[in-house]
């Protein structure tokens, strides 16, 4: 939309507001002044090898071995480079090499996401990440060097404090006050924050619960929030009602917030 001419073609806004469905009792919503979502960064890593038949080792540089090093290694860049004080996530998402259990292939590709709440431990561990890789591909005596390719970027997402107040009080007037939440940030990220950056204008971005109010006091009272399917699962279903009811109010209340004064 940014791309496509969205600042030239429309006046820039008193604010930008925005939501998510989340996993949380259906109807509830949550939101935050400042730091609201994570930073987000997706890389693909192409690392080369040589091929040979799977009876002749000897005769390749594996990629296979190579990516499962990478990988094992990539892991230990929270738990071994990060302060426990700060916060941060490397996630494989995607590992693809070869076609067929008898042929060493000639490559492999690694896809990973990492998230972050902090600029500093950002440049950290995407540096840790070029390093790790680079140096894996070394030792396995790679043909070149691996290609990293940025997929995605998001910046982090930043409530602006007194319109997410605005925005809160308005809840408060219009929901039932156990319905309206202050939520700690999430290490999901968003591009919705491109908006607020580069318009220059706040920002105010709330989640939505949608999990069947009975499955999430259970799965609380038991210690197994953690297994409720979250957003990208599969089995994420957000039951319609009261979800959908809550989220057409909750807009229309936010706008109001502004369009009543």
């Amino acid at each position: 939309m940014i791309d496509d001419g969205l600042f030239k073609r429309f006046p820039k806004p008193e604010v930008i507001l925005g939501q998510h469905v989340m996993v949380g009792t259906s109807g509830v919503l949550s939101s935050r002044p400042g730091v609201t979502t994570s930073a987000g960064d997706s890389l693909q890593i192409r690392l080369f090898g040589r091929g040979a038949h799977g009876s002749m080792p000897q005769a390749s540089i594996d990629p296979v071995v190579m990516a499962a090093a990478t990988v094992l290694r990539l892991q230990t860049i929270v738990s071994r480079e990060i302060a426990a004080t700060d916060s941060a996530v490397v996630t494989i998402g995607s590992l693809q090499a070869g076609t067929k259990e008898n042929v060493i292939p000639d490559e492999a590709i690694i896809k990973l996401n990492v998230r972050t709440f902090d600029e500093s431990v950002r440049a950290r561990v995407l540096a840790a990440i070029e390093r790790i890789v680079n140096a894996e591909a070394e030792a396995s005596g790679a043909t070149k060097k691996p290609e990293i390719t940025v997929l995605d970027r998001y910046a982090l997402v930043r409530n602006d404090a007194q319109a997410t107040k605005r925005v809160a009080d308005a809840f408060r007037e219009h929901f039932p006050a156990e319905r309206v939440q202050e939520s700690p940030p999430t290490t999901a990220s968003e591009d919705f924050g491109c908006f607020g950056s580069e318009w220059h204008v706040p920002l105010v971005f709330w989640f939505v619960g949608g999990t069947d109010p009975k499955v999430y006091a259970e799965a609380k009272q038991a210690g197994k929030v953690g297994e409720i399917p979250t957003n990208h699962n599969p089995r994420f279903a957000p039951v319609i009602h009261p979800t959908l009811e809550a989220g057409v109010e909750a807009v229309v209340v936010a706008a109001q917030a502004w369009l009543s004064v």
